[in-house]
């Protein structure tokens, strides 16, 4: 599989825009979801672990998942993460994890999946009963966020009364959003939600 971030992993940390929608998503995260010192987390679609490092201090341990071995390698040049954080490059969609978790959180990483659903029941399976997600991606938008040609990019955000469908059809409850953040991008305000639900 091309990695798509060779290149873009690089220069990410460095992305104004990247920068700020990281540090509201991670807030919004300490806001809503009680992390404790106990807690096993999987950062899906962890990239250079800009959303890791802020729950890291506050967690027992982070499993990073990403497809990008590049973005991994990034996070895993951080010092703060090197003794909380394990990397795993792998598709979870097609070769699961032997392993259940108190958390699973995301960053913009549920576009780049093109099956919804399926990722969403993938996901329960990987938590125990009881615990959380934390999910955070673009509201429906009009397809002018990402550049026509970028490639990996299968949603224009996600409707919320869809998803949120979806995350009941998958087994969760008390599902929640709110607005993390608004990007502002050539003229035009894409929020940024955060949808919080426990697995029944």
């Amino acid at each position: 599989m091309t990695d798509l971030f060779t290149e873009k992993a690089q220069e990410w940390d460095a992305n104004e825009m990247i920068k700020m929608l990281s540090t509201a998503v991670g807030a919004s995260i300490l806001q809503h979801i009680p992390l404790h010192d106990a807690m096993r987390v999987m950062d899906f679609g962890a990239g250079t672990g800009l959303i890791s490092s802020q729950i890291a201090p506050r967690v027992k341990k982070i499993v990073a998942v990403d497809i990008s071995e590049a973005m991994l390698t990034k996070l895993m040049s951080k010092p703060e993460l090197k003794n909380k954080v394990e990397i795993i490059c792998q598709d979870i969609l097609e070769s699961p994890l032997n392993e259940k978790f108190d958390l699973i959180m995301s960053a913009m990483a549920m576009h780049h999946v093109k099956d919804t659903a399926r990722l969403i029941q993938r996901f329960a399976e990987h938590l125990h009963p009881c615990a959380l997600i934390a999910l955070a991606d673009l509201d429906k938008e009009d397809g002018s966020f990402h550049p026509q040609d970028v490639q990996g990019v299968f949603h224009s955000g996600f409707d919320r009364n869809e998803l949120q469908t979806i995350l009941e059809n998958s087994g969760f409850e008390k599902i929640n959003f709110v607005t993390a953040h608004t990007v502002n991008k050539n003229g035009k305000q894409f929020p940024i939600f955060l949808v919080t639900a426990t697995k029944k």
